[in-house]
């Protein structure tokens, strides 16, 4: 399936980007300073520029792009590694003056900051980095008990497997490639089996979830037990994986003939019983599109191609709002929709998930026609 996919411009991407690392928010367009930084932004920053280096690969015309993307991601990798703990743990928040702001540990901060260095350990120049954030990092999979942290530990732990039996690690040392090969093959064992459980617990006819309420970003649940099937062949992985995404998808896909994306709204969130429409993250977008673009990568069924191009399209105005949130001119975007209209100001995770969501249908439907129509001067 073919379409005209293009490169974004990471100009906005670049405006939240200071010396220290991204910025969480934004009025309109411009960075609040006040506000600070957070892990989980830089996490995900790591994770999308590197995304968009690989669509990239040693495409000419990108060249300057490539140049952009790798100081943004020294700069996130800086990041990650300033905001470890010595105990290998990651502060979530700090203050603009990069004093760490009171919290409690984030159980998603840290499946975060795991997924974004195992994005990054197969890449020349950040691998050293990459490894001991991992090597400091991965003891403390056992300590998680959100269901979020583990779906995003399972899929570091997979992706890591995958990539040590591929070949794609050479540069590894020894010792991060016997925690690879021990360590994470058991986390895996035992987050995949705790996830599945989750399943078991709370599924039933009218409701085939493994939560009793969905809240947010909740495709990174079903994008897990997928990855996971990718690494074990785990069937149970595959069904419930599979199941998820095809109640999630319901739930977010407006009734016909509309058909568009609905994300579920954080006022009230959705229960059997009722489900809020606003307001409207773009995260739970992009993590829709995710779990479908691993679906695809496993059942290449059409149906999961069409749930990515219609998570573009919602930022690009097909959405009950009927207005686009995403800005190709500087690659920035709405913080969401509220019954009211847009949210016009353009902060860090935003921005990430459309850059995300791009990248993710540039993946699928990619290769001909990419093109850098905004690239800066």
């Amino acid at each position: 399936m073919s379409r005209n996919v293009e490169y974004p411009n990471f100009l906005h991407l670049e405006r939240l980007t200071d010396g220290t690392g991204l910025l969480e928010h934004a009025l309109g367009r411009i960075p609040r300073r006040r506000e600070g930084y957070t892990t989980d932004d830089n996490a995900r920053a790591l994770w999308a520029c590197l995304a968009w280096l690989e669509i990239i690969g040693n495409d000419p015309s990108a060249a300057a792009s490539r140049m952009r993307l790798l100081r943004l991601t020294e700069t996130y990798a800086a990041f990650l590694l300033w905001a470890q703990e010595e105990d290998g743990s990651f502060h979530n928040n700090f203050y603009y003056d990069r004093t760490p702001e009171p919290e409690q540990a984030s159980d998603d901060c840290l499946g975060r900051a795991l997924w974004a260095a195992a994005c990054a350990c197969s890449h020349a120049g950040l691998s050293l980095a990459a490894e001991q954030l991992l090597l400091r990092g991965l003891p403390h999979i056992e300590s998680i008990t959100a269901a979020r942290g583990w779906a995003y530990a399972l899929s570091a732990c997979s992706l890591l497997i995958r990539s040590e039996r591929q070949g794609r690690l050479p540069g590894i040392s020894a010792s991060l490639r016997e925690q690879i090969r021990c360590r994470c093959t058991a986390y895996m064992a035992e987050l995949e089996s705790r996830l599945l459980q989750l399943f078991e617990e709370n599924a039933r006819p009218d409701w085939n979830w493994l939560e009793p309420v969905m809240t947010y970003g909740n495709g990174v649940l079903p994008w897990s037990l997928l990855q996971a099937f990718a690494t074990t062949g785990n069937t149970r992985s595959l069904e419930t994986g599979l199941a998820l995404l095809d109640f999630l998808a319901e739930r977010m896909t407006a009734p016909s003939p509309q058909g568009w994306i609905r994300p579920i709204g954080n006022r009230g969130w959705c229960t059997p019983d009722d489900r809020a429409i606003w307001d409207q993250q773009p995260l739970d977008v992009m993590k829709l599109a995710l779990a479908a673009e691993q679906a695809y990568a496993v059942k290449e069924r059409q149906e999961h191609l069409a749930l990515i191009a219609a998570c573009r399209d919602w930022f690009h105005g097909r959405n009950d709002a009927g207005a686009s949130l995403a800005d190709p001119k500087d690659g920035s975007c709405c913080d969401g929709l509220t019954a009211s209209g847009r949210n016009d100001n353009c902060g860090a995770e935003s921005t990430l998930s459309y850059l995300l969501t791009e990248a993710i249908y540039a993946r699928t439907f990619g290769g001909e026609g990419l093109n850098e129509r905004n690239r800066l001067p």
